[in-house]
């Protein structure tokens, strides 16, 4: 049984016409297909579930990384939880879990590259 399913992917990239190149063929190929392409962003979509390119802005250039899903209210609070029990650093711990809103319900978290995560109740 699925716990939950990815609703986007926002990676942060160093050279984002390099990024498109590489996986836009891909992304075509596994049926996902563009849409609100940006000078500083490009979109893939399949279902409901989106892929999001970004250009990083230059101050951010010098990390190999710098940031870039879905359950129930009571997921993202046991993820919270677990990923404390973990020693992760929640982000925007001041505002959890409405951080990204008074209408998302979510968790903000890094990965040791520093890849941001989001998991957001539906």
């Amino acid at each position: 049984m699925s716990k939950g399913f990815l609703h986007h992917i926002e990676l942060y990239v160093s050279n984002l016409k390099r990024s498109i190149d590489f996986w836009g063929w891909f992304l075509d190929e596994m049926g996902y297909e563009s849409f609100q392409e940006q000078e500083s962003r490009r979109n893939w979509r399949l279902g409901e579930m989106y892929m999001v390119f970004v250009q990083a802005e230059t101050r951010f250039l010098d990390s190999p990384y710098h940031r870039g899903s879905g359950s129930v209210r009571q997921q993202v609070d046991e993820i919270a939880r677990k990923l404390r029990g973990r020693g992760v650093t929640i982000l925007y711990a001041d505002k959890h879990p409405f951080a990204g809103g008074k209408d998302h319900y979510a968790v903000y978290f890094e990965d040791p590259d520093r890849m941001k995560v989001e998991l957001v109740a539906p």
